[in-house]
């Protein structure tokens, strides 16, 4: 199911969409290792940002807020509005995990793709999914794609509502949108030995995609993003002492 999660104010997240899962739903598919450590039935959302993002949330943020410490942009952006969210319910315990986050261990502190697919937002196309497997002893990363937008998205976060149980909760399958086995190994072959052209975002026709400056943006070194955003080097040193 999709919700947006645009809160009424005047920095509306609504380019992000959240989908709902049951914690239960994504520890079933994974090894004890990378379980969250909840009870099955506990309500979570999976945070994604949609192309829209780069101009209603992240240009609007830069521009009216000052970063005391400007380390990377999008994430500080995502993290400045889900704060806001758990703002908008504070009697209610909200747990946020963001994507980049890692355990000691350093392993991720959440399998992005893996809740996405669980939610049913995007389907998350992996090496099983191809019957004739092509690679040999290749390593092959998966990949999730949006019904919608394709590969244009990106998974931002997960919030976890501890006392919050949804036992009767009924799972959605993602869209299988790209549903021939000679479109999968195409959109793996490109994702993993083509990825920085970008074409597998689009290995389905999408409804919207980045915008050039939005694809110019990501293209870019991070550390050269900064004046892109109209935040020049020496404010960005001068905030770090």
């Amino acid at each position: 199911m999709e919700v947006n999660c645009a809160p009424r104010d005047k920095y509306s997240i609504q380019a992000n969409l959240l989908f709902f899962p049951q914690v239960g739903w994504y520890n079933a598919v994974l090894q004890p290792a990378f379980h969250l450590p909840y009870p099955d039935d506990t309500l979570a959302f999976v945070v994604l940002s949609t192309p829209s993002m780069f101009d209603k949330a992240l240009k609007p943020f830069v521009n009216k807020e000052w970063l005391e410490i400007i380390r990377d942009p999008v994430d500080q952006c995502v993290s400045h509005h889900l704060s806001r969210m758990k703002e908008k319910f504070p009697d209610q315990s909200i747990d946020i995990i963001y994507d980049y986050e890692i355990l000691p261990s350093r392993k991720p502190k959440f399998l992005a793709q893996t809740a996405a697919h669980v939610a049913g937002a995007a389907y998350y196309y992996q090496r099983k999914d191809v019957k004739l497997d092509p690679w040999g002893k290749k390593k092959i990363y998966g990949v999730c794609i949006h019904p919608k937008y394709g590969g244009w998205f990106a998974i931002r976060g997960l919030l976890l509502f501890p006392d919050i149980q949804v036992p009767f909760l009924e799972q959605s399958a993602p869209v299988d949108c790209v549903n021939t086995e000679e479109k999968r190994i195409e959109l793996l072959e490109q994702f993993n030995f083509h990825w920085r052209d970008g074409r597998y975002r689009d290995i389905i026709e999408v409804k919207e995609k980045y915008s050039e400056e939005q694809k110019t943006y990501f293209a870019t070194p991070p550390a050269e993003r900064f004046r892109l955003l109209g935040l020049t080097q020496e404010a960005q040193r001068s905030t770090l002492h």
